[in-house]
Order: C-alpha cells, then sequence, then structure tokens
C-alpha cells in the first residue's frame, strides 16, 4: 500500500484505497500506512474520517497512528479535531511517547494555541529538538520573539532546523539586523547551513538593504558549492535587483542553466520595481519566446509595466491569456483589479468599466481602482455612481476610498462636493485624513484661487505638508498669478525638496508669466549652480505593440522625416484654420517667432505626428507624457483632433484629457 501511494507508476492514493478496500481484515500496520497516505494527500480530513471508521470497528489505534491524525489536524487548523485526538492520546497513556509528543506540541503551534503547546511540553521530561523548534516558531509566528530566542537558548543541542526557525522568525517579525547577527553566530559552530538557511539569510540582506553582508553571502555560497541551487540563485537575483544592481542580477539570471518560471518573475518584479517598465516588457516577451509559461505573478508585474507605458495592446494581450490560462487562480480577484487599474491608465476607461462590472465579487481594491480610473479621466459623476453601487453592497469604504473620491472632486473642479466628502469621510465614516487626503483638498482649494483657506487647512494638519501640497499650490499662483504667494510656496517646497529641480521651473514659470524675466536668469543661475537639470519632457505611444518614445526636439527615430514631414503639414493645417501658438509658458525672454519654434517640436506633438503617419485613417491615438502637458499644446491637440477626425488621448502626469472634435473632456480645467 504504501508503495501504491508514493510510486508515480500507480494512481497514488485512490489506488491504495481500492487495494485497501479489498482486505477484510486489516491490521493496524495497514491501517497507518493509510493514514500516513491520507495525511499527505491535499485533503487531509479524509485521515480523520477514516479514523472515526476504525475505532467504530472497536480497533485501538498504536503510537504510530497519533503522529498522522495530529498532522491533519495541524494541516487543517482542526484544533477541535485535536484536541479530541489529544484525548484520546491521554486516555491510551501515549503522549510521552517522543514521536506522539512533538506531533502534538505540532499541532497545538499551528492551531495557534501556545498555551496549550507549552503544557505538552512542560509536562514531558524527553524534550528533542523537534519539540524546541516547534515552539521557536509557534512564538516567532505569534511575534513573541523574545520567547522564540528564549527557547531557543535553551536547545541543548541546536540542528539546522532549529537555527533556521530562529533566523526566519527573527526576518518575519522585521528584525533582519538579528537575523543577519545570529547567522554569523551560526556560521562559528558545527552545523552546515542548508537551502533554507541561505535563501532566508539573503532575504534578510535584501530586507535591510545590507548590499555588503549580501555580497559576502553570495561569496560563501560560491565557495562552499552552492552557486548551482536555482532557489539559492533566484534569491540572490531578488536581493541584487531589491538593492538596485540590475546588472549583477542580470548576470546571475544569465548563468542559470535552467530557469524557472520564479526566476523570470523575480528579475521582471525587480526592473518593475525599479521603474524600469520597458526592459520588463522586453524580458516578458523573451520570457514566452523561450517557451516558459508565465503564471498569476507575471502576470502583476506586466500589468503594471503597461499601465505605466500606455503599452495596452500588451495588455489586452494578456487580458485573453488570464481568461483562457489562469482562471481560478489564487490571484484571480488581483489580476481583475489589476486590468482595471491597466485599462484605466492606457487610456481605455469603457473596457476598464467592462472588466469591473463582469466580476462576480468585488473585492474593496477593485471598487477603489474603478473610482481611480473613472477620477483620472474626469468622469467625477461616473465615479460617484461606482460609490453609490459599492454602499449599496455594503461594501465599506476605506482611506482609499476617499482618496479616490477628492481626486474625481480635483480633477472635476467639485468645489462644494469635495467639502462635503472630505466632511462626511471624518464624521460619518470615523476614517483620519492623511496626506493624499489634504492634498486633494488643498489641491481643490487652490485652483478656487481660496489660497487663504488652504494655508487654514494646513494650519490644522497633525502632520507636516509633503512637497505634493506646497507643489499644487505653486501651480495655482501660476495660475492665479500671485506672485508673492508663489515666492512663500516656494521656500517651503525647497526646505522638503532642496535638489529637485522641478520646484525650481515651477517658481521660474511664475517669474516668466508676471515677465520678470531677471528673476526667470536668477533661477536658471540657481539650477545650473546646483548642477540640476529640468526633467525632460518625453512622451510615448503604442503601434502594433511597440512603445515608441520622443523626447522635445527628438530626431533620433528612424521615421524621423516623416514625423517632421507631418509636423509641418500639421503646422500650416492649425495656422489655416486660426490657431494662435501660446507663448506663455516658454521661459526665455525671445523674439515671438523663435519661441513658437520652441512650442512646434514638444514631445507630444512629435508622438502625435507618428501616430498619424502609422495609422490608418480615424485611428483612435493614445499618448502618455511624463509631465504636465503645457497649455499651447493642449489647444493645439483639440484643434489637430478636429482637423483630422480622430480621438486623441492623452495621459499627463495628473489626469486623462480626451481630444474629440475640437474638444477636451477636461473642459480646460487641469
Amino acid at each position: 500500500l504504501e508503495f501504491c501511494i508514493l510510486s508515480p507508476h500507480f494512481e497514488g492514493l485512490p489506488y491504495a484505497i481500492s487495494v485497501f478496500e479489498t482486505i477484510q481484515e486489516p491490521n493496524l500496520l495497514i491501517w497507518n500506512t493509510m493514514f500516513r497516505g491520507h495525511a499527505l494527500s491535499p485533503d487531509p480530513v479524509s485521515a480523520l474520517k477514516l479514523y472515526v471508521c476504525m475505532i467504530s470497528l472497536g480497533l485501538l489505534p498504536n503510537s504510530y497512528t497519533f503522529p498522522f491524525l495530529l498532522k491533519s489536524c495541524a494541516k487543517l487548523k482542526a484544533s477541535k479535531e485535536g484536541l479530541q485526538i489529544h484525548g484520546h492520546v491521554l486516555k491510551l497513556g501515549y503522549e510521552l511517547d517522543l514521536y506522539v509528543h512533538t506531533s502534538l506540541i505540532s499541532m497545538y503551534v499551528q492551531n495557534e494555541r501556545l498555551e496549550d503547546a507549552h503544557k505538552v511540553f512542560d509536562r514531558s521530561s524527553h524534550r528533542d529538538v523537534v519539540s524546541y523548534t516547534a515552539l521557536v516558531t509557534g512564538y516567532a509566528s505569534r511575534g513573541y520573539i523574545e520567547s522564540a530566542r528564549n527557547m531557543f537558548d535553551e536547545i541543548p543541542v541546536k540542528d539546522v532546523v532549529s537555527w533556521n526557525a530562529m533566523i526566519s522568525g527573527y526576518v518575519e517579525t522585521g528584525n533582519y539586523k538579528e537575523a543577519l547577527e545570529l547567522f554569523k553566530e551560526m556560521m562559528k559552530t558545527n552545523v552546515r547551513p542548508d537551502e533554507s538557511t541561505m535563501v532566508t539569510v539573503i532575504s534578510a540582506s535584501a530586507r535591510s538593504g545590507s548590499i555588503e553582508l549580501g555580497r559576502q553571502v553570495h561569496s560563501w555560497i560560491a565557495d562552499h558549492g552552492f552557486g548551482s541551487n536555482l532557489k539559492i540563485v533566484n534569491a540572490l537575483i531578488d536581493f541584487y535587483s531589491k538593492c538596485g544592481e540590475m546588472e549583477t542580477a542580470c548576470g546571475l539570471f544569465l548563468g542559470l542553466s535552467y530557469k524557472d518560471v520564479i526566476s523570470w518573475n523575480i528579475l521582471i518584479g525587480g526592473y518593475t520595481h525599479l521603474n524600469l517598465y520597458k526592459e520588463a516588457l522586453l524580458l516578458f516577451q523573451e520570457m514566452l519566446r523561450s517557451g516558459e509559461s508565465p503564471n498569476d505573478v507575471t502576470m502583476l508585474s506586466i500589468l503594471h509595466a503597461c499601465a505605466h507605458l500606455g503599452a495596452i495592446d500588451i495588455g489586452r494581450w494578456i487580458h485573453v491569456y488570464i481568461d483562457k490560462r489562469l482562471k481560478g487562480v489564487t490571484n484571480a480577484s488581483s489580476l481583475r483589479t489589476s486590468l482595471i487599474d491597466m485599462y484605466s491608465k492606457c487610456g481605455d476607461i469603457e473596457a476598464a468599466h467592462q472588466v469591473f462590472n463582469s466580476m462576480l465579487h468585488k473585492s474593496l481594491p477593485a471598487w477603489n481602482a474603478m473610482i481611480f480610473g473613472f477620477a483620472m479621466h474626469g468622469r467625477a459623476n461616473a465615479a460617484f455612481d461606482i460609490f453609490s453601487r459599492m454602499r449599496k453592497n455594503e461594501i465599506k469604504p476605506d482611506d482609499i476610498t476617499f482618496v479616490g473620491l477628492l481626486s474625481a472632486c480635483s480633477h472635476a473642479g467639485m468645489l462644494d462636493l469635495g467639502r462635503h466628502i472630505f466632511r462626511s469621510m471624518t464624521h460619518n465614516y470615523k476614517i483620519t485624513p492623511k496626506l493624499e487626503h489634504y492634498g486633494c483638498m488643498i489641491d481643490l482649494l487652490g485652483h478656487s484661487g481660496l489660497f487663504k483657506e488652504a494655508e487654514e487647512m494646513i494650519s490644522t494638519m497633525t502632520m507636516e505638508p509633503d512637497g505634493v501640497i506646497w507643489c499644487s499650490l505653486l501651480k495655482a499662483c501660476k495660475m492665479h498669478g500671485n506672485v508673492e504667494l508663489g515666492e512663500k510656496f516656494a521656500q517651503n517646497l525647497f526646505k522638503i525638496e532642496p535638489n529637485n529641480p522641478g520646484s525650481y521651473v515651477l517658481l521660474s514659470n511664475i517669474y516668466a508669466t508676471a515677465g520678470r524675466w531677471n528673476e526667470v536668469a536668477r533661477i536658471r543661475g540657481l539650477l545650473n549652480d546646483k548642477g540640476m537639470k529640468k526633467v525632460p519632457g518625453c512622451s510615448s505611444i503604442e503601434i502594433d505593440s511597440v512603445v515608441h518614445e520622443f523626447i522635445i526636439g527628438d530626431k533620433f527615430h528612424p521615421r524621423n522625416r516623416e514625423i517632421y514631414g507631418m509636423l509641418e503639414e500639421m503646422e500650416v493645417l492649425l495656422q489655416e484654420a486660426g490657431f494662435v501658438p501660446d507663448t506663455s509658458e516658454v521661459l526665455q525672454e525671445m523674439e515671438e517667432e523663435f519661441k513658437e519654434g520652441a512650442l512646434r517640436h514638444h514631445s507630444e506633438k512629435l508622438a502625435i505626428a507618428f501616430g498619424l503617419i502609422s495609422t490608418k485613417p480615424e485611428t483612435k491615438l493614445t499618448i502618455v507624457k511624463n509631465l504636465r502637458v503645457c497649455r499651447n499644446c493642449h489647444e493645439a491637440t483639440k484643434l489637430i483632433s478636429k482637423i483630422y477626425k480622430r480621438e486623441i488621448i492623452a495621459r499627463d502626469r495628473t489626469r486623462f484629457h480626451h481630444f474629440r472634435d475640437g474638444v477636451c473632456s477636461c473642459n480646460d480645467y487641469w
């Protein structure tokens, strides 16, 4: 029977059951073999059912029976049944049996009944390292790390499992320094670390950011023959990725003779963690070419990359793959939520809504993602419709929900509704405002020119305002031409983000709008003195599943001549349509015709020109820009959408603009 259970040449447990049922009077050895098979199966409850069957026949278990039953109770978290079996153990006098005793402790630990586990431990005079280790694991998993360490220190002769349990306990409770110190202590003993030790220590090095210790561990691994162990190398790739050393991580990855899906996922995740989204997509495509099948973890990383880049073609392919291959996975709800986020950020809010509506069981993150999606597209009413549905379904909103709702108000300029939502959040839902909530409200107030009320709100905050808040007020000062307040807010921003060139550029914008060119020159001089450069505008567009990126005045694209030819055509047609360039945001003091030339080659115009020459007439174009779209390009794109009869969707750093028939969905409020 044991051979049938374990042999790959048979059907495993089902075949063993069929053989067992033919035995008229099975002895206790056969019963125990079946208990073992059921305990090892994905459905260990069958071991308990079989035990009930055995004792109903008047048969008594022995000391070999109980470890399998207790293991089943541990796997099932069946505390009640575990107590009943413990009663049988006591009745039959097996509690002092070493294996039964250890199994009882493990069962209670895994059922989070530490007091019961310790009582069993204290009643025995024969305590093995397994019993000690079980309690170490139990205390550590509950966060009682000092109790775990005290128990660990009591172990007379520690084996590798007990060292691993304590090191892992430190890592799981965030005590990375202690974990690494304990590993150093272990290295002074005769106990040789195993695969589990090394993976845990590498994880501790990654989480603590201890690059030097991680390198020492890497060196030890290479010297002691672990360099070809896949799990350990995967852990090293993860370590170097999290520490930002992608070149070393890639070297380890390429050196693997065999790569599993975890290897690919770790490196893809490393790229997305460092905002290297294009590299993540390229690696994903290489993964597909290699024949490795992506799983749900892969897709979560890649959907995030697609969302950032606006790579909707790849996102749609992933959507189809998920529907065909990944139904019923553990992360099914997270995948659907990521699809909502991806479609929203790639400009197809209707597709996001369809995914949302197709979900039978909507998690809170899914509701929040849909609210945020409508908010960033400027569809505040739709966002509040989702919130109404959420309340009807008795889903309790959280602080993230209200960030989405306040963001919707901010993008739509709904000041009164924003005030109402902010009050409702604190009074009705008892949610304490965070920086993000204050940020949305202060942005609304600043946009409305209510600077005094904005400053009053800042004075009531229990935390210090961050750069985002001061930045939004600085933008509002530019909009309302308030130089004095702009200078005041800029000083606060400089204190928080002294090395952020964007802060200086914002103040320079205010001076330029006011025509104070001496001050503009002074700010530009400060930037030069500090060695800081303005972040260049970058726009991207996806054509046939390839993301093309452009910066201002870009002339490196293979179709450069065609792009600039289309750009000239666009300018001619814009002039014929009566378009007058808005040069108010060009920072240099120069002649108007030169200012117009500077505006003509902005990155979003290059991306639009490339889209026009690369797609069929009436094809929708989706542009992604890393900065806020300037007023001149905004006005020009409205007219371009009308001239070329194209819907143009543009995502800047804060929101979406849907241009159609000469009109923008933002109603010129951004």
